[in-house]
């Protein structure tokens, strides 16, 4: 389980490829590696990855066909950064959202309005994920556990979209600070909000058939 802080940010230095199946190395910080170990989750972008190898700042994750096609790992280069966060342990403090580190899907970035030491950035996402999003709601987006600030239903020429609101910590401490319209980020929905959504859906569809 991860909390949603984002705990900094790694850069990737090598990737091996594979049929289906990419290996990449990053440098975690010191703090980041005290007590890790092969078979550790981190999780980057949002996603929860397995430690494979680690030669000394360098480590090692394998990423599989399912991550490439969901996420926006796959797309990452050398020279790229993601967003970094260890496994909670019992007693961390949750200062965000429990998450599991099971991206749902991507979205799009499509807007940015700067303001004065903050920034709102709009997200377009597939339409099935439109059923879950709520102002004031949770999300996570690459990772971090952001707070829905405002959400416009799917229209003819665009999907369900939502805007989040960002301070200069999180703009600084993450990738949002270099994010620009077009590129895609890694979204998993709260998954209390998933789970309360479906079982009402589930009994109004038992209640109210056809």
């Amino acid at each position: 389980m991860f909390t949603g802080i984002i705990q900094g940010m790694a850069e990737i230095v090598a990737i091996e490829e594979a049929e289906a199946f990419r290996t990449h190395v990053v440098i975690l910080p010191e703090a980041l590696r005290q007590g890790l170990e092969t078979g550790a989750s981190v999780s980057h972008n949002g996603v929860c990855l397995t430690v494979t190898a680690i030669d000394g700042e360098r480590v090692s994750f394998d990423l599989m066909r399912e991550t490439l096609a969901v996420t926006n790992l796959g797309a990452l280069a050398v020279g790229d950064r993601v967003n970094v966060e260890r496994a909670a342990r019992f007693g961390d403090e949750v200062g965000g959202h429990a998450m599991s580190g099971h991206v749902m899907a991507m979205g799009e970035l499509v807007e940015l309005d700067e303001a004065p030491n903050n920034r709102r950035l709009w997200f377009e996402v597939p339409s099935p994920l439109g059923r879950f999003l709520f102002a004031k709601g949770y999300i996570g987006v690459d990772g971090a556990s952001l707070t829905v600030g405002a959400v416009r239903p799917a229209a003819a020429d665009h999907g369900p979209r939502f805007c989040v609101d960002l301070i200069p910590e999180t703009l600084s401490r993450t990738t949002m600070g270099e994010r620009a319209p077009g590129d895609r980020v890694n979204i998993e929905i709260d998954p209390q909000t998933q789970a309360i959504v479906e079982t009402v859906e589930r009994v109004l569809a038992s209640r109210f058939p056809g």
